[in-house]
């Protein structure tokens, strides 16, 4: 009398390892970009664009590169998570290193004005992450408790009677490790023109790909033997010393979808610009694997497992609603000063199309995200000194990226604290290094919700080497 396989996709979903309201916020905050002189200054780049970078930032601002230019660069990212879990504190980090562009810049001849063409292979969002956990809850509460609700695990592993009732009702030693990795990547395509004197427009067309693995390894350990003595499946001998349960998880996504960004550029004398950027609604499809195995051990050495068994892979589609930019920037005698706002709606972020997931079940998600999210402004400072006479650019710069939970507070904001060099060799090669630091709080549940809370203290670093030559 096995409990139905639904349910277990059902609770699996809404402990965080299968559709969420996270993975909708996962793919619709915006990456940190590319190109080590735009991250350099805070990112604040939708006012100048005018290298291959603006791609990205803001179309219109190839429109003012008149030679062909050729770029190229690596990035290496590494997240340190300081995870606070009942008075225990742990560290645990993960790094990457990859391409961070390739880019091609075609400017055509013409009578008045410009015409460019650009082409790009870029990074745009990186998914790594992780933290691990090690405490003592005193709560009359466990993940065991929570899956014998709605599936058969406990059950599977003699952690229940034949009337799937539980004896274990919390006081164990918690544990565990998440891992995540992972990336978005684009083909990008874009073309600017000046449309009227000092006034460019362009558009960027991407095709995005990418993937996202997260694993979870999840204990509990009776480590004062409040369930020694106790048989939790009466009549089989060796549960009445109960000594871990494990269980593990793994999920799988291909993701692929297009988007486009529209711009505009004016450049008013020599001494000022202003940008506007429209990222149109676009929609990321999701291809879906779910994993998952465990088992119990025992005191006299008795090991019970659950193989791991796959859930039937879903399709979905998450679509991601229109985002506003705004920028301008000062160039005051040597320096460069540029500042930016954006605006989107998480509120309207949404899982449609769905194939193997039930109409009720997508509303109820779409519900959770109208009620929980809503609609954030980040901010972008930047600034840009050339020492004369050495063709040597120092830059630093500042942005944020605010949690599209409405209930947050500025502790879950990101913020970006942001340095660069750049040096220009015979007019031809310039070469940009950029570094990024990020610092944010964070809080995730193991299972229900504030029973067991892990709390993070979140840093990340990156670097970024840039090398463009244009000829």
């Amino acid at each position: 009398m096995k409990k139905s396989v639904f349910l277990l996709v059902l609770f699996l979903s809404l402990t965080g390892f299968s559709q969420t309201v996270n993975d909708a916020v996962k793919l619709a905050i915006p990456g940190n970009g590319f190109g080590a002189r735009a991250l350099g200054m805070g990112n604040s780049y939708i006012s100048l664009s005018d290298d291959a970078a603006g791609m990205f930032y803001n179309p219109a601002g190839i429109g003012f590169i008149r030679q062909f230019e050729f770029s190229g660069g690596l990035t290496y990212y590494n997240l340190s998570n300081s995870s606070q879990f009942f008075g225990n504190n742990t560290n645990l980090s993960n790094s990457s290193i990859r391409p961070d562009n390739m880019s091609l810049i075609f400017p055509f001849p013409t009578l008045r004005g410009s015409l460019v063409f650009g082409f790009s292979y870029h990074s745009s969002k990186d998914f790594n992450y992780t933290y691990n956990f090690d405490g003592y809850n005193p709560g009359s509460n466990s993940f065991i408790q929570d899956l014998n609700i709605d599936t058969d695990i406990p059950y599977d592993l003699y952690l229940t009677d034949t009337n799937y009732n539980t004896a274990i009702n919390g006081r164990l030693q918690q544990s565990g490790k998440v891992l995540q990795t992972g990336s978005i990547n684009n083909w990008a395509f874009s073309g600017a023109i000046e449309a009227g004197r000092n006034f460019f427009v362009g558009a960027t067309l991407s095709v995005v790909s990418g993937s996202f693995s997260g694993s979870r390894d999840y204990y509990e350990d009776d480590v004062r033997g409040i369930y020694t003595g106790t048989f939790l499946s009466p009549g089989d001998a060796f549960t009445n010393g109960f000594k871990t349960f494990y269980y593990n998880s793994v999920l799988d996504w291909d993701i692929e979808g297009f988007d486009m960004k529209l711009g505009m550029l004016y450049q008013a004398g020599n001494f000022a610009r202003l940008g506007f950027t429209v990222e149109l609604p676009k929609s990321y499809r999701i291809k879906e694997k779910f994993f998952f195995g465990g088992r119990s051990d025992w005191n006299d050495g008795t090991t019970v497992t659950l193989e791991r068994t796959e859930i039937s892979p879903v399709e979905y589609d998450i679509s991601i609603p229109f985002k506003f930019g705004m920028g301008f920037a000062v160039n005051y005698v040597d320096i460069i000063f540029t500042a930016e706002a954006s605006l989107i709606d998480y509120s309207q972020v949404k899982f449609e199309n769905a194939n193997g997931l039930s109409s009720a079940y997508v509303a109820g998600l779409n519900k959770i995200i109208q009620e929980d999210l809503g609609a954030v402004l980040d901010y972008n400072f930047g600034a840009e000194y050339t020492i004369p006479g050495v063709e040597l650019k120092v830059r630093a710069g500042y942005f944020q990226r605010s949690s599209p939970y409405a209930a947050d507070n500025s502790d879950f904001h990101k913020k970006y604290i942001t340095a660069g060099l750049g040096y220009l060799f015979d007019n031809f090669v310039s070469v940009d290094v950029a570094y990024v630091h990020g610092f944010y709080k964070d809080f995730s549940d193991n299972y229900s919700s504030g029973v067991s809370r892990v709390l993070h203290d979140i840093k990340t670093d990156r670097l970024i080497f840039n090398v463009s030559y244009r000829f």
